[in-house]
């Protein structure tokens, strides 16, 4: 089906952005007006924004009311190394800097201009984004040139039904996902403190079988790290790279002079790390070194004494709330004085030993069955893109034989597709 297709430039007017001064409280406080920043464009259709204006505010800066069905898209944030924000804003609103905002003309649906900026998401990106700028950002003379299928508005109209039907079904599918994955972890964690609060052994001081090593980050140190070199030097966004146990990624290293030279240590293998500082706290994450290693000052250390298999003390920590154990302050951290008051039994090496290979079983199965959830998860986004794809070509019809072709885009998108 040949569709006109038509630049972005000439489908209605278009706005920029400003941001009034935050040093002018009268621009902001008991402010009602929407401003629209790259934080809030997380939703397909937006519903109200996190910060607001006033009207003097809009009377003194380069700020512009953008009147209501825009659609939204991020033109300058780190989000475009990899996405496309577009959003449909149903309610009068201002923009930050970083945005731009279309009020498409009469014979143009909103939606229809957002959906297909989004089918278009990799292209746009690839052929709009500027090179070599600090902050990822789109040359908006390319942006504007791009081209987009026009059909009648009947048609568009016909079409966006059609595809807002699919990914309703497919937002259904993912929230199931989302349950089912967390009722696994949940499963999961009550599994292991049962077997751990079934253990019959009276619960002993942490720190009478472990100590802590604090990671390092000594001024100057950062500079020498190189991409390889003689160990392992871990920051806590490492903790989100590997497995679910291992500490195994790390994204840079340092030779043994610079480590000796800044005084920061290197830690045995089987140390158990966990988030030390700040919002990772809350992510729970505990891994083990499984070879010696450093890391930084966000990150502590506890080595297991004599008495303690690493394998058990990980089992164990992945029990506890960190967040719970943290101080509380505007910026969590987890000190000695956190650590002092958690307690876990301590039977034989044997006995931890049977311990570790009934949970193994467990989380085995577990990370099995997360495998197949990351999988449909994967699948749906791959759909997501393949009704898309089928739409701007003029390929949905509304009937039954609309899966046919969605499944054969889907099955010739290549791996990684998502």
């Amino acid at each position: 089906m040949s569709w006109p297709r038509v630049r972005l430039r000439d489908l209605g007017d278009w706005f920029g952005g400003g941001t009034p001064s935050k040093g002018m409280p009268e621009y902001w406080r008991d402010g009602t007006i929407p401003w629209l920043s790259p934080k809030d464009m997380k939703v397909a259709r937006l519903v109200g924004t996190q910060d607001h204006l006033t009207e003097a505010a809009i009377a003194n800066s380069a700020a512009r009311l953008v009147p209501a069905t825009s659609v939204a898209v991020v033109a300058r944030s780190g989000i475009l190394e990899h996405s496309l924000p577009v959003a449909l804003v149903p309610f009068a609103t201002t923009l930050n800097q970083d945005m731009k905002a279309l009020l498409p003309h009469p014979h143009l649906l909103p939606d229809w201009v957002a959906w297909h900026l989004r089918s278009d998401e990799r292209a746009v990106l690839h052929h709009c984004r500027k090179a070599g700028t600090t902050v990822a950002s789109l040359d908006w003379t390319k942006t504007l040139n791009w081209r987009i299928a026009l059909p009648p508005l009947s048609e568009q109209r016909r079409i966006v039904e059609i595809i807002e039907d699919h990914f309703s079904r497919l937002d259904a599918a993912d929230a199931d996902l989302v349950r089912a994955r967390t009722r696994a972890e949940g499963f999961m964690l009550r599994c292991r403190r049962e077997v751990f609060a079934g253990s019959g052994i009276e619960a002993e001081p942490l720190l009478r079988h472990a100590s802590i090593a604090n990671g390092q980050t000594p001024k100057g140190f950062l500079a020498g790290l190189e991409t390889s070199g003689d160990v392992p030097y871990f920051k806590v966004g490492d903790m989100n790279l590997g497995d679910s146990r291992l500490m195994a990624t790390s994204r840079t290293y340092a030779s043994t002079a610079h480590l000796r030279v800044h005084g920061v240590h290197v830690r045995p293998s089987g140390t158990v790390l966990i988030p030390k500082r700040g919002g990772a706290i809350a992510t729970n994450k505990v891994r083990i070194l499984p070879a010696p290693g450093s890391y930084d000052l966000n990150v502590m250390g506890l080595v297991p004494a004599p008495t303690l298999l690493s394998d058990y003390l990980w089992h164990w920590l992945c029990t506890v709330d960190l967040a719970a154990v943290a101080d509380g302050s505007n910026v969590p951290q987890i000190n000695a004085a956190q650590i002092q008051g958690l307690r876990l039994p301590v039977p034989s090496h044997s006995v931890q030993a049977a311990v570790c290979r009934q949970l193994d079983e467990y989380d085995a199965a577990l990370t099995s069955g997360l495998g197949v959830l990351a999988f449909a998860k994967q699948r749906a986004e791959v759909l997501r893109r393949s009704i898309l794809a089928a739409a701007f070509s003029g390929r949905l019809t509304g009937s039954a034989s609309d899966a046919d072709r969605i499944e054969e885009l889907a099955s010739a998108a290549p791996p990684g597709a998502d």
